[in-house]
């Protein structure tokens, strides 16, 4: 019998026998395709394009579908066939749909006028109120004590504004692209809902039919557990959102602020990205409150604070609760990065893409623990 190298059988002991380096292994050749697949990036240009072009609409249908489903999903228990039910929600759309389109906006585009008329004057207004606050004796004795030039200061964010107004015209063109395709996903928007609420129950059983049988089990449970994490933060976000804007509109209405309808609508659609969405909608309100009177500014953030305290200690608790388990200087950073990567829409989604990637982490670092024995050893040694 021919002796073994003690060489290949130390090789094979801590090389071939082990999971963890075999799964490091396995990454790394995941690495080098993708690689390769970069170097050959033109070869997918085709699938890049269809990608872009069907992203929106799918995005758009899926966040009614979560909206829509639990409500064809009730009727269906209840011996109501989903077709029927699904007619019959298109139809209630249709109608309140064209109840906001004659009634509720001309009522904003009024509003959104007129604030365009009024923005010069709010302007000079500024301007004026930033005049008498640098010339004032306080500020140029801060400035001696501080050795800040605020003329300089004020020139340079001038500077920045105008850069920025300057780059926004400069991106007309892909406003025009972005109008473009978003009124292309509201044409195919219907379709694809109506097939999603129809067949979407089907959809996880395709997929598993993909998957090696022993696969399966996990793979379902992936998929089941990002489902509740991404529906539960739509309609959780989508309801609190309404609260909020309802809320700011009452308020605004109390107070006596112009524009309040407009303003609450502002407050409503920020509210969407946490965190940040409630320091974005106030800063409109903040301009029209400080042109107005110092009072009305008092008012305003007063409402502001009593509107942030419901909706954080009462609406967000019972309707969003803790599904997601995530901490809010971990939102903060995922939003940040995702602005800065994918813009306004890595903003939007960048809570629940989060969300679904910590599913999917999670479950990796539980089958790596389960098929290494680095945590064994270390369970032992303890």
């Amino acid at each position: 019998m021919k002796p073994v190298n003690p060489r290949v059988g130390t090789f094979k002991r801590f090389i071939l026998n082990n999971r963890f380096v075999l799964f490091l292994l396995i990454l790394l050749l995941i690495g080098l395709n993708i690689l390769v697949f970069m170097k050959v990036s033109f070869i997918f240009t085709p699938i890049e394009v269809l990608i872009k072009t069907i992203l929106l609409p799918i995005i758009l249908a899926a966040i009614v579908y979560y909206l829509l489903n639990p409500v064809v999903d009730f009727f269906e228990r209840r011996g109501i066939r989903r077709i029927y039910t699904i007619l019959v929600l298109f139809l209630v759309i249709i109608g309140l749909l064209t109840i906001l389109i004659v009634s509720v906006i001309p009522f904003l585009k009024e509003q959104v006028m007129s604030l365009i008329k009024s923005f010069p004057q709010y302007t000079s207004d500024v301007e004026q109120l930033v005049k008498d606050v640098v010339g004032s004796d306080f500020v140029n004795q801060a400035q001696r004590t501080l050795n800040v030039n605020v003329a300089d200061l004020s020139k340079q964010i001038s500077d920045q504004a105008s850069t920025i107004i300057d780059n926004m015209f400069a991106g007309i063109g892909n406003i025009v692209g972005i109008v473009k395709d978003f009124i292309l996903a509201l044409v195919t928007l219907p379709f694809i809902l109506f097939y999603l609420l129809k067949d979407g129950k089907k959809l996880g059983p395709y997929v598993l039919k993909f998957m090696p049988v022993t696969f399966r089990g996990s793979t379902y449970k992936v998929m089941h557990e990002m489902n509740n994490q991404i529906s539960s933060y739509i309609r959780g976000q989508i309801i609190v959102s309404f609260c909020i804007g309802a809320l700011m509109y009452i308020g605004f209405l109390i107070i006596g602020m112009e524009y309040a309808s407009l303003l609450a609508l502002v407050a409503a659609f920020t509210s969407v990205v946490p965190y940040l969405g409630p320091a974005i909608a106030i800063t409109p309100a903040f301009i029209i409150a400080l042109v107005t009177s110092p009072f009305m500014v008092l008012k305003l953030i007063i409402v502001w604070t009593i509107v942030q305290l419901v909706e954080g200690k009462f609406i967000s608790p019972q309707i969003m609760g803790r599904n997601l388990h995530i901490h809010p200087i971990t939102i903060i950073f995922v939003i940040l990065t995702a602005g800065n990567l994918f813009g306004v829409v890595g903003i939007i989604l960048a809570v629940p893409g989060y969300a679904v990637l910590k599913v999917i982490v999670t479950h990796l670092f539980e089958w790596m623990k389960i098929r290494s024995n680095m945590y064994e050893q270390r369970d032992q040694k303890s």
